[in-house]
């Protein structure tokens, strides 16, 4: 039935960078330990195991091994031609990051420990000639691990979305942190199983440590090796002069010492009366922090050299930029520390192990798996796609569903380990791959896993919600949320210009929580780069949960689909709300919603792929909800901007009160006079109420009867020789 309200008119002339981050605890750099032209300690190994004397149970552990090391020696090297083969397993912490670094740059440094520890890097042909010859294949070798503690079959990668990455004077958290969220298996990963290598972006001021071997804690996951994210491998984050870290302190895993002894101070005088890392035929020295290839700094040598040797400069436990080599003596160290039962090491590389964790024998398939650069693009947007199947793919198969609106780019096809892949039509896309290793086959499917979007949308654009039952798989906004835990959700009952918005369910959820809101493809191409002003407005509400709470709300746009994203707003801490509230809080009127103008939209955004993203970075706080974003040509506006106002036609309208119980005042000057209407409509666009108008030139003003309209959410449409301009009002 049709419902009509009461019309009055009168005529007549009236007078609002940072990034969440967990707050890395401050450290003093040891400046002695560090290599010159670094703001790390190079390695704090010795440092650590220094520390855990003051351990008794670390002391017993310790003499145990020791002895048994001994023993070993004694015996002399029982298998030397045996190649022992070390199974590997990263475990990446990250936060979200640089220091999430690609499977490539970990296979890029695995690749370069197994040259090191083979003697197959070709550095080795240029060491200083007192020591050709010399250089020494320890004939150890390093393979990803492929079977985790639980039997599952991965990559022999791990990864972690944690603040702990950036929090590293304490190892022991980092691991647990691990231990609880790693994405493959949320358990302990036994140090007497596996080389556990932990990539980090904090490690309390060093590039790398790890501990020695003892029996102390033997199958201990800690029993592994601690390093900096651009410490690891030679490209990505990482880098040639910083690539032979993991060689350094895998040796210190092996129970080597630095070159100077077991202590981390380089370069002091002391060290050429000690005991030197008790390995002959490395030379007495101090040790460098740089490559000074003549470096002769203790005149001492034992009776290996029988002469004043200069220094092993190139030496791998040294802190030179110029590591190429291990000598005889350390390859005998190394290959006996792997013999001692009582540390683990020994059963690290047992044939029963390797078998176990999967590093013996010939790779073979177990499962499928791919990733891309994007997942959300615009039309005529390419994605590159990722073959990650592990672990020996020999053939690949793509399918595209839908198998129309697509096309391979690049000089790609469907049977390359990585396709580009051109997408023209909107829609979502699943993709599935299927990986062969020439015996073995898996296959893996992900639907929905591309979407792209359609024609921009038109300005001026307004996000209301008012016309959605779900957030779910809207095809005007994206929700990101990590790690998974409450995400922005639809809310039907707290909305300022009508009753919706939408609502994160902050309060109670974990610390370091990342949720996003992201829009489609607007159209700002019409927009004058020269004279043009674009403003971003929306309503958000709020309150801490306690006074010391510091959460952050950051707006992002792009005008390339979101190939680049640059940060336009932040509101963090008392600026986003200085009211607590100890209860799961929600608004209760619009003086608990705070309007945000954003001008900042500059000429180099006015595209026609320009799109908005709002993150609230948590830390379980309290309730955040959002409202009424509002995009517009022109300054900010208190009221919503949901039609382009006729130019020469109308100005200053406005509606009030608004929400409304009764009568709806709407206000405007008309540029010139003449028959117009007035309509009342549904958000979709449904005319409920039509009504002629005599307008006058100048100020105006219609009164309105809204008590026959049911409660909800309206559009006040006036138009006028042909131009319309359209507002949006509630009924109480």
């Amino acid at each position: 039935m049709k419902r009509y309200s009461k019309l009055v008119l009168f005529l007549g002339a009236l007078a609002l960078f940072s990034s969440v981050q967990a707050q890395q605890p401050q450290r003093v750099l040891d400046v002695q330990n560090m290599r010159d032209g670094e703001n790390v300690e190079y390695c704090i190994t010795h440092k650590k195991h220094t520390a855990l004397l003051q351990n008794p149970d670390y002391v017993k552990g310790l003499a145990i091994a020791e002895a048994e090391f001994e023993e070993v020696s004694k015996k002399g090297e029982t298998q030397k031609a045996t190649i022992y083969t070390i199974p590997v397993v990263f475990h990446v912490l990250h936060f979200g990051g640089i220091e999430n670094i690609s499977d490539e740059q970990i296979l890029n440094a695995l690749a370069i420990l197994n040259r090191d520890y083979r003697k197959q890097n070709a550095d080795t042909a240029n060491v200083h000639p007192d020591f050709l010859g010399m250089p020494a294949d320890i004939e150890i070798e390093f393979k990803l691990a492929t079977i985790a503690p639980n039997g599952q079959c991965f990559s022999g990668i791990t990864r972690t979305f944690s603040p702990m990455s950036l929090q590293g004077t304490d190892g022991g958290a980092q691991v647990d942190a691990i231990v609880a969220g790693n994405n493959v298996y949320n358990g302990q990963w036994p140090g007497n199983k596996y080389l556990n290598i932990f990539i980090c972006a904090e490690i309390g001021g060093a590039a790398g440590y790890t501990y020695k071997p003892t029996n102390w804690s033997a199958s201990s996951m800690q029993n592994g090796i601690w390093i900096l994210h651009d410490y690891v491998g030679a490209i990505g984050t990482g880098g040639a002069g910083t690539s032979r870290a993991l060689t350094h302190e895998v040796g210190h895993w092996l129970n080597l010492d630095h070159t100077w002894g077991g202590n981390n101070n380089p370069g002091t005088a002391t060290s050429c009366a000690g005991n030197g890392d008790n390995v002959q035929d490395t030379p007495t020295c101090i040790g460098v922090t740089a490559c000074l290839l003549n470096s002769n700094t203790c005149s001492n040598d034992n009776a290996y050299w029988g002469f004043d040797m200069r220094d092993n400069v190139e030496n791998y436990m040294d802190y030179s930029y110029c590591s190429k080599m291990f000598t005889e003596g350390q390859r005998t160290r190394m290959r006996s520390a792997l013999q001692v039962s009582s540390t683990g090491r020994a059963n690290v590389v047992s044939a029963a192990n390797l078998a176990a964790v999967g590093a013996s024998g010939t790779p073979h398939l177990c499962k499928a798996d791919f990733s891309a650069d994007k997942s959300t693009v615009c039309l005529g947007n390419t994605v590159q796609f990722q073959d990650e199947s592990y672990n020996a793919v020999t053939t690949w198969n793509w399918v595209i569903t839908p198998s129309t609106g697509w096309s391979f780019a690049n000089g790609t096809s469907a049977n390359v380990a990585n396709p580009a892949i051109t997408f023209d039509t909107p829609g979502m896309y699943d993709v599935q791959l299927t990986a062969t290793d020439g015996t073995n086959s898996d296959a893996e499917t992900k639907t929905g896993f591309i979407r792209v979007l359609g024609a921009p949308a038109s300005i001026p654009y307004w996000e209301g919600f008012e016309s959605y039952t779900s957030l779910s798989n809207l095809p005007n906004w994206e929700i990101y949320n990590a790690p998974i835990n409450n995400a922005f959700v639809l809310e039907s009952n707290f909305g300022h210009s009508g009753t919706k918005c939408v609502r994160l369910n902050n309060f109670g959820q974990a610390a370091s929580n990342t949720d996003e809101l992201t829009s489609t493809n607007i159209d700002l191409s019409s927009i004058d780069t020269t004279t043009g002003t674009v403003t971003l407005s929306f309503r958000y509400a709020y309150r801490k949960k306690t006074a010391s709470d510091y959460e952050y709300l950051k707006v992002f746009i792009t005008g390339n689909c979101g190939e680049n994203w640059a940060q336009r707003k932040t509101l963090g801490g008392n600026q986003l709300s200085s009211q607590v509230s100890s209860s799961s809080w929600a608004p209760t009127s619009q003086a608990d919603w705070v309007t945000v103008h954003m001008t900042n939209v500059t000429n180099n955004y006015f595209t026609d792929n320009f799109r908005m993203r709002f993150k609230f970075e948590g830390e379980g706080g309290n309730n955040f909800f959002l409202d009424d974003i509002n995009l517009y040509s022109g300054g900010p506006s208190n009221e919503l901007v949901v039609a382009a106002v006729g130019q020469n036609q109308f100005a200053d309208l406005n509606l009030y009160p608004n929400p409304t119980d009764g009568d709806v005042h709407v206000q405007f000057t008309a540029q010139v006079g003449g028959a117009a209407q007035l309509r009342i409509t549904d958000l979709s666009g449904k005319i409920i109420a039509n009504y002629p108008l005599q307008v006058q030139t100048g100020a105006n003003l219609v009164i309105t009867d809204t008590k026959q309209l049911a409660s909800g959410s309206y559009l006040m449409v006036l138009e006028l020789k042909g131009v319309s301009s359209t507002r949006p009002f509630v009924v109480k």
